[in-house]
């Protein structure tokens, strides 16, 4: 048995689509919202399986992964976020870089010899990587308007998979995975399938205008933090507005809150684009809280210590 296992977003998904093209098999698809990055406790391996995880942080998942080891399992890890002590064993195989300029789909696209460099591009536009994304363009004949349809098509994706659950997106990430595999291309993945490409590109454009319309509930000369209402709009959209204030706004780091189910608060950090560097080490002084250096998040801030982290926030970046 093999199993694919990857973060419901731009990264994840295009990573998978690279090495799916360059070697296709059957697996059984483990996905989940943005946020699932606990995606290997959803099932379990007996001797001899095989499983690819990508762009989830190999530190948050280190017990599993010994444990599959352990049961029989060879694991091929790629990933951009912290990954600790990475275990020593013949069955793991590992592809991690934490560098603030390099996602997941970079990686696997480095591995592939610059194979399927399309979705590489995509999935870093999707990752707000636009200077890496432009680098790697570079290389090749695109036009600007070929550049910025990668771009938003990045975008769009990335957006998808952010919601407090499943039934919050527009398309659940591995339909959206189904959907997309198999086109070499993102350009004819699109001309295929301008439905899916256009319910994504409106949703994205009306609950980015709802967002454009809050006022910060703290702001200082470092950062700017702002609080998103109890709404399905609010969760599909609070990281994708975190990138767009950070390229509007470069120099300043921000921090995006949205509502649980559970009376507490999700947090989408990012790190100034002038200095991407601390989002991951102000999140994970907070339970739940991780990420990479220049985005990080925490899952479950209570809500009597939403003041206290604002400060922190604030101190941390002053």
């Amino acid at each position: 048995m093999h199993f694919d296992v990857f973060n419901g977003d731009a990264d994840g998904i295009c990573a998978l689509i690279q090495l799916r093209l360059d070697r296709p098999l059957a697996a059984q698809l483990i996905t989940g919202i943005k946020r699932d990055i606990t995606l290997l406790d959803k099932f379990t391996v007996t001797p001899g399986d095989h499983v690819t995880v990508l762009d989830i942080s190999l530190q948050t998942n280190c017990a599993r992964v010994k444990e599959f080891l352990k049961r029989g399992a060879h694991i091929f890890y790629v990933d951009h976020h912290q990954a600790g002590d990475i275990p020593n064993h013949p069955h793991l195989k590992t592809l991690i870089n934490a560098d603030s300029a390099i996602c997941t789909s970079l990686l696997v696209n480095q591995y592939l010899n610059g194979k399927y460099p399309l979705w590489a591009i995509t999935a870093a536009f999707g990752d707000n990587l636009n200077h890496s994304a432009e680098q790697l363009a570079a290389t090749l004949s695109l036009s600007q308007s070929e550049l910025e349809t990668l771009k938003n098509l990045g975008i769009y994706i990335n957006y998808n998979g952010y919601g407090g659950c499943i039934d919050d997106l527009h398309f659940a990430p591995d339909q959206l995975y189904r959907e997309m595999a198999g086109y070499q291309s993102p350009f004819d993945f699109i001309s295929d399938n301008p439905d899916i490409f256009t319910q994504l590109e409106q949703g994205y454009r009306q609950d980015m205008a709802n967002a454009r319309r809050l006022k910060p509930e703290y702001q200082s000369d470092a950062v700017a933090v702002f609080i998103l209402p109890d709404t399905v709009w609010a969760r599909r959209v609070n990281g994708v507005f975190g990138n767009f204030l950070a390229n509007l706004n470069p120099s300043r780091a921000h921090a995006i809150i949205t509502h649980n189910k559970n009376d507490d608060y999700q947090v989408s950090v990012r790190a100034p684009l002038t200095h991407k560097t601390g989002a991951d080490q102000l999140c994970s002084a907070f339970p739940t809280g991780g990420g990479r250096k220049a985005a990080a998040g925490i899952n479950h801030l209570p809500g009597d210590q939403l003041r206290i982290f604002i400060k922190k926030f604030d101190d941390f970046y002053s």
